[in-house]
């Protein structure tokens, strides 16, 4: 028989699942990565099977069979009864005696706060932003997109820039060099030429997400259109931490504001200073940091959380993520 481990980390994103077996006293004993976590796509069990093959892995390299407790950050876990649902399906798994399920945002802000207290926002594809208190209360928003009032991730951001870019070409909007940049990326000589082709699908619609890094370049050159954007960002970003800090009653107190996803870690200098200047005058108490470490440290350190175990076991396993 095998023996029990302590905690098993999840973190699973659109785009990739992480996992990590954690020992009482916080040491990795074992980790491994798989494929995305998508159970809006292909459903709860099937999703869940994909997060089975990085588990099964990490359990063999550990020599454990099963675990006290599991911390699983989970992408589209976006509403309570989300996490609830997934909780149960986990637990059936009989990966571990106990589970809690989070969105995987709330992984961003422990893996940066050295204790879970603090506000994250996550700007990748998507955008999002959660808060937590250690007294277990929390701020959230739904985070699906314009239905829901967001404005603004990797994905949204290229398509302002592409709506933009089409009506200065065809004379409906202002010139912005956008008109050139984005279909030159592509090798093509115009809006039009580009417009047919992802309308075609001679560009897969996923490549969109290209567009993004070609905006802040544009933007660093100078162009008023796309820095009206980048500047936009800014706004978002602060107004989501500053209403998760009121609704926290941070306002008021040093606290940190975690920013995570490859649009904001990409530290455009831009969008880092607008969002620096823009807590100053409106949460001059929030103390932004950008959060480097692996998304998993923090379902490791929220299942430690959970279990309640010593300072020297977290400090223990930040120390693996962070040498």
């Amino acid at each position: 028989m095998g023996m029990t481990a302590r905690v098993l980390a999840i973190d699973a994103g659109n785009s990739k699942t992480d996992v990590a077996v954690l020992a009482p006293d916080g040491t990795v004993l074992a980790t491994a990565r798989g494929d995305g976590f998508r159970p809006h796509t292909t459903g709860v069990e099937a999703a869940l099977d994909t997060v089975a093959k990085p588990v099964t892995e990490a359990f063999t390299r550990a020599g454990v069979t099963t675990t006290d407790h599991i911390s699983a950050c989970l992408a589209n876990a976006d509403f309570p009864f989300e996490e609830d649902q997934l909780a149960e399906a986990l637990q059936a798994r009989a990966w571990g005696t106990t589970v809690t399920v989070r969105n995987d945002t709330f992984a961003i802000l422990r893996a940066g706060a050295a204790e879970p207290r603090g506000v994250a926002v996550v700007c990748g594809a998507g955008i999002n932003c959660v808060g937590m208190r250690p007294d277990g209360r929390t701020a959230r928003f739904p985070a699906l997109g314009r239905i829901s009032g967001d404005w603004g991730g990797g994905w949204g951001l290229a398509e302002e820039a592409l709506w933009h870019a089409a009506r200065a070409e065809d004379g409906r909007g202002d010139p912005t060099a956008l008109s050139s940049t984005l279909p030159a990326h592509f090798d093509l000589p115009s809006m039009y030429a580009l417009i047919e082709a992802l309308h075609l699908e001679r560009i897969a619609p996923a490549r969109r997400h290209e567009l993004t890094p070609v905006l802040f370049t544009t933007a660093a050159d100078g162009d008023p259109t796309a820095r009206a954007l980048i500047d936009r960002l800014a706004e978002e970003v602060v107004a989501m931490a500053t209403v998760a800090l009121t609704r926290l009653d941070l306002l008021e107190e040093e606290t940190p504001v975690l920013l995570g996803g490859g649009v904001l870690a990409a530290r455009h200098p831009q969008l880092d200073t607008g969002i620096r200047t823009l807590l100053t005058s409106q949460a001059p108490k929030a103390v932004p940091q950008v959060v480097t470490a692996s998304p998993v440290l923090g379902a490791a350190l929220l299942g430690l959380d959970d279990v309640e175990a010593p300072p020297t076991a977290q400090a223990r396993t930040r120390a693996h993520y962070e040498r």
